[in-house]
């Protein structure tokens, strides 16, 4: 049998597929662009799949016992992923990994809160991976500000943050993956080493890039409306950061712990690596 892995385009799907590939397992790599699959994983099985189309779920879910599962961005409700997550439970899945979010357990705005109890309420076997913000968010969608303006226009008020590398959570989901039966039924929120709030980001990010960056913290309006209608992204995807960064102001995203050293036996990654790491996404 093999691993479906869903979302391997991305910065966390590639990161999953490249440690579980390394590691020797089988896998069977899934999204929306069978072109792209094919020219970054030449020798690998890949299938094209969307969430939102059902006919692409079988041959998805051909020959599989074990799923990675991210929700695309721009799917904000919880039932749009549901027809999938019954396809599983049909196709009888011994184990899916969910990229869930830090805090969800407890908080009931994020769509993640829902999905994950979709996913129980199907009974099928289940690992939350509930990581806090990820690094690459900086590098990602609030990168243009950075290169252009120099600032850091995210709504996260004085808060603080447990940022983690994406590369980090795709090494965890792989470790999970590999040894499914342990991992039955649990839930793991994973932490960068440190908590930082967006003034000390800044403050690295001048450091490092020799050049003065600042952190300028809109209101959640002034943000949603600036994503909207200055930079043109998809009100959904919009609303859900607004939800994230709303958690964050409240304290949701600030604890540190070690479970990722506890899972895995390795250091997360700081800051510091990733912007070393990333620099060239944050400067033109």
């Amino acid at each position: 049998m093999r691993i479906l892995i869903t979302g391997t385009l991305g910065n966390i799907g590639s990161a999953v597929a490249d440690y579980l590939i390394t590691g020797g397992n089988k896998v069977l790599l899934g999204d929306i662009s069978l072109t792209d699959l094919n020219e970054r994983y030449p020798n690998q099985d890949c299938c094209y799949f969307d969430f939102t189309k059902a006919e692409t779920f079988d041959d998805a879910l051909d020959n599989v016992d074990r799923v990675f599962l991210m929700r695309p961005p721009h799917l904000g409700r919880p039932e749009d992923l549901e027809p999938f997550i019954q396809a599983m439970d049909d196709k009888k899945i011994q184990l899916v990994v969910f990229l869930s979010l830090m805090g969800v357990e407890t908080n009931t705005r994020p769509p993640h809160h829902k999905i994950e109890k979709i996913i129980k309420s199907h009974q099928i076997p289940y690992s939350f991976l509930r990581p806090s913000f990820f690094m690459q968010n900086l590098s990602g969608v609030h990168s243009e500000e950075i290169r252009i303006k120099n600032e850091i226009f995210i709504p996260a008020g004085k808060s603080k943050c447990s940022f983690i590398d994406a590369d980090d959570i795709g090494y965890a989901a792989s470790v999970i993956l590999h040894d499914a039966d342990k991992h039955q039924n649990t839930a793991y929120t994973l932490t960068g080493p440190d908590s930082l709030n967006y003034y000390q980001v800044a403050e690295q990010m001048s450091q490092l890039f020799k050049r003065t960056i600042t952190y300028k913290k809109p209101s959640i309006l002034r943000f949603r409306q600036y994503m909207i209608h200055k930079r043109h992204l998809d009100k959904t995807y919009v609303n859900v950061m607004c939800a994230l960064y709303l958690m964050t102001r409240l304290g949701a995203a600030e604890a540190v712990n070690d479970v990722f050293y506890q899972l895995t036996g390795r250091q997360p990654h700081t800051l510091k690596d990733f912007l070393i790491r990333e620099s060239a996404s944050f400067n033109q």
